[in-house]
C-alpha cells in the first residue's frame, strides 16, 4: 500500500481546482468576456494614465532639455513668477534691479567654476520678406557660446562667432520656420533678410529643433547682442546664462555665478537676492513632483473603475455557486471540506480576474501604440506596470470570490443535492 503523500495530495488538489476554474469560465466564454469587461477596461485605465503621466514627464523633461540643454543656469529679474503670490510678485517688481551689460560683465569674470557664462535678450517680432509674412518670431540677441551653453546645432553654415559680437555685425541665425518660409527649395545662407528696417546677412540656419507645448521652437533668429542693444536701444534688460562643465560642479557654479552678482550688487548677508534664478535641476524635480502630484490623484480614481469590475465578479460567481448548488454538495458528500470548496471559488474568482488583468494589459499596450504613433509623447509600460496589473486584479477578483465562496463552502450537502 503506498504511503501518503501530503504534498502531492497539496499539488492535486490545486491543479484540479485550477482544471475545474478553467472549465468553468471556458463553458461560459461569452459570460465570462462580459463579466471581465469591468476589469480589462479598469486595468487599460490604470495603465494607460500611468503610463500617459510617465510619458508626458518624459516629454516636459525632454522639451526642457531641448529648450536649455545641460548643466544650464539663468539669471534674469525675475524668476518662477508663476509660484508667486500678487504680493510676493509686487514686492519682487519693486525690488529686483533689470540686469545691465555691466552684470554679466562682472559674473563672465568672476564665475570661477562656471565653464560658460553668455548673455541674451529677446522681443517678439513680425517679419516680412518679398511679400511673405511670418508672425511672432523670436528675435534673440545673443552672445557668441549661447550655442555651446544651450546645446544648439546648426544644419547649414555656422552660429554668431565672437568677432560678430565685437563688431556688432549685421548677420543672423535663422531657425527652420524662417527658412522654409522664406527660401523654400534654396540655401538661405548668404542671402539677405531685413529685421524690420535693417538688412541682415544670413550666416547659419538652426537644426530642427520642432515644437513645445503646442509652439514651435523653429520660428526663432539670432543676432549679435552688440547689434540687438544699438537696434533697440543700450539699456534692455538681459538674461545671464551660465553652464558648469559637468553635473558635479553645476550647484558650485550656480553658487559662485549667485555669489559674484550679489557683491556687484553690495548686497550684505541677510539681504534678499534682487534677481531671479532659474536651473535645469530645480525645474526638473519641480515637473517630478508636479506629475507625481496628478499621479496621486488620478489613479485612485482610475482604480474606482476595478472596484466596480470587481463587485460584477463577485454577482457572478454568486451566479455560479447557484447554478453549481447540486456539484457543490456531490463534492461534499464525497468528502470535499469547506476549505477546499472555498478555496476552489476563490481560485476561480482569481483566475477570471487576473484573465481579464492580462487582456486590460492587451489592451493599454494597444492604447499606448496609438498614441505614440499619433503624437509626439513617449508612453511608457514599464514591468512594474505589467506585473501590478496582474496581481492587483487577481487580488481584486479574490477579494470579490470572497463571500460567494464562503456561501458556497456553508451549503449542506444533503440539501444541495436535492436541487438538482
Amino acid at each position: 500500500m503506498p504511503l501518503f503523500n501530503p504534498m502531492r495530495s497539496f499539488y492535486s488538489f490545486y491543479a484540479d481546482a485550477l482544471r475545474i476554474a478553467l472549465q468553468s469560465i471556458f463553458a461560459h466564454k461569452l459570460r465570462a468576456f462580459l463579466t471581465l469587461i469591468g476589469i480589462i477596461i479598469g486595468v487599460a485605465s490604470v495603465v494607460v494614465v500611468g503610463a500617459s503621466i510617465n510619458g508626458l514627464n518624459s516629454y516636459v523633461l525632454d522639451t526642457v532639455g531641448k529648450i536649455l540643454g545641460a548643466n544650464h543656469f539663468m539669471i534674469a529679474r525675475m524668476a518662477h513668477e508663476g509660484e508667486l503670490s500678487e504680493e510676493e510678485r509686487e514686492r519682487m517688481n519693486r525690488r529686483n534691479k533689470k540686469l545691465e551689460w555691466e552684470d554679466y560683465e562682472w559674473v563672465r569674470e568672476h564665475c570661477r567654476s562656471c565653464q560658460e557664462i553668455g548673455a541674451e535678450v529677446d522681443r517678439q517680432i513680425d517679419i516680412n520678406h518679398e511679400g511673405r509674412k511670418l508672425y511672432g518670431t523670436a528675435l534673440m540677441g545673443v552672445t557668441a557660446n549661447m550655442i555651446d551653453i544651450e546645446d544648439q546645432n546648426i544644419s547649414s553654415g555656422r552660429f554668431i562667432s565672437n568677432d560678430d559680437v565685437v563688431r556688432a555685425d549685421n548677420i543672423i541665425v535663422i531657425g527652420t520656420d524662417l527658412a522654409d518660409k522664406f527660401f523654400p527649395n534654396v540655401d538661405p545662407v548668404d542671402r539677405v533678410i531685413r529685421i524690420g528696417d535693417m538688412p541682415m546677412r544670413i550666416v547659419g540656419v538652426e537644426q530642427q529643433r520642432g515644437s513645445a507645448f503646442g509652439q514651435s521652437m523653429d520660428n526663432i533668429a539670432y543676432i549679435p547682442i552688440t547689434t540687438f542693444r544699438q537696434m533697440y536701444g543700450q539699456h534692455q534688460g538681459l538674461q545671464i546664462h551660465g553652464k558648469s562643465a559637468s553635473d558635479e560642479t553645476f550647484q558650485a557654479a550656480i553658487e559662485d555665478a549667485r555669489v559674484a552678482l550679489r557683491v556687484h550688487h553690495k548686497l550684505k548677508g541677510n539681504d534678499e537676492d534682487d534677481f531671479g534664478l532659474v536651473n535645469v535641476g530645480d525645474l526638473h524635480n519641480e515637473i517630478d513632483k508636479f506629475f507625481g502630484s496628478i499621479a496621486l490623484v488620478v489613479i485612485p480614481i482610475t482604480i474606482i473603475s476595478l472596484v466596480v469590475g470587481g463587485i460584477v465578479v463577485m454577482n457572478i460567481m454568486l451566479v455560479s455557486v447557484t447554478e453549481r448548488t447540486f456539484e457543490i454538495g456531490l463534492r461534499k458528500a464525497i468528502g470535499a471540506t469547506k476549505k477546499q470548496i472555498l478555496m476552489q471559488f476563490l481560485i476561480e474568482s482569481s483566475i477570471l480576474c487576473a484573465l481579464g488583468g492580462l487582456l486590460g494589459l492587451l489592451l493599454a499596450s494597444a492604447i499606448s501604440w496609438l498614441i505614440r504613433a499619433a503624437t509626439p509623447m513617449p508612453m511608457t509600460i514599464t514591468i512594474t506596470y505589467m506585473i501590478l496589473s496582474v496581481i492587483f486584479s487577481g487580488g481584486i477578483g479574490m477579494i470579490a470570490g470572497v463571500y460567494p465562496a464562503f456561501k458556497a463552502s456553508r451549503l449542506d450537502p444533503i440539501i444541495a443535492l436535492t436541487r438538482s
